[in-house]
């Protein structure tokens, strides 16, 4: 991993709990859930239930769960009624953080956000500081042990990909909405595993950030992803790797393992 570090990437080194679990759980069914809702229960006709329902498979949650979170969001079934909230601020080194909520209360999440910014030298922003900064895009990643980066991009780019870069043992490729379909279509049409597959914003530009603004970052990151009502947390930030490699090596980080260095794939 050379030059910056984006969240998606860190969080994929993550070390995995059974506590993470949970939340990753409690997250994907409410992406069913409200993805059933506004677009009904069909996932043929229904593309961003369908990417909801793939990423619930891909931690393994069990169909019965995910029928149950179907039926919540079409009113099958009684369940608590959540709210789609973007909420925008800045973060340490003047970093854009882009935070996607699903809420049942929105006086709640809103004062335990700020908070949580606050705490880790950030803040919150108007409505509209940070969002012009990213776009929307889809984001799959697949195992580099089946296919060649030549093989791999000539394939992406007849689908009608954007970009793709290599990460340790992954590919991850960009493609637009519109495409993002057609692309992971393709990949699966090729029998290549798909690790994952999501909508996500993506930034414009990045920001890079010096040691001990990245420490602190990271720890916000962390402290709003580990929050029970956000969904996703969005960044411009750029760590340099060998940041990242000294901040777990001195524990900076307060919990997971941020970074974990491939020595066969960096040496």
């Amino acid at each position: 991993m050379s030059g910056h570090s984006k969240w998606s990437t860190i969080k994929r080194k993550k070390a995995k709990t059974d506590a993470q679990r949970g939340k990753a759980f409690s997250k994907v069914i409410k992406d069913i859930t409200v993805a059933a809702r506004e677009g009904g229960s069909d996932e043929t006709a229904n593309p961003v239930l369908r990417t909801a329902i793939a990423a619930a498979k891909a931690v393994n949650m069990p169909a019965s769960n995910i029928e149950r979170a179907i039926k919540k969001g079409t009113g099958e079934l009684p369940g608590v009624s959540y709210e789609q909230v973007i909420y925008e601020g800045y973060g340490p080194g003047g970093t854009a953080i882009l935070i996607d909520v699903l809420t049942d209360n929105k006086n709640r999440t809103v004062a335990e956000i700020r908070h949580l910014l606050s705490k880790h030298n950030g803040n919150l922003g108007e409505s509209g500081c940070v969002a012009w900064i990213f776009e929307k895009k889809g984001v799959i990643t697949v195992k580099a042990e089946n296919t060649s980066e030549d093989e791999l991009l000539e394939l992406i780019v007849e689908a009608g990909a954007d970009d793709m870069q290599q990460d340790d043992d992954l590919f991850e490729i960009v493609a637009q909405p519109s495409v993002f379909e057609q692309v992971k279509n393709k990949l699966q049409a090729r029998q290549l595993k798909i690790e994952s597959a999501e909508l996500t914003m993506h930034p414009k530009n990045t920001v890079k950030v010096n040691e001990k603004e990245a420490a602190l970052l990271l720890k916000l990151m962390d402290a709003l992803e580990d929050h029970d009502d956000v969904n996703r947390v969005y960044s411009n930030f750029d760590i340099d790797s060998e940041i990242l490699e000294r901040l777990e090596q001195n524990d900076a980080v307060s919990s997971g393992v941020y970074f974990r260095k491939n020595k066969e794939t960096t040496e």
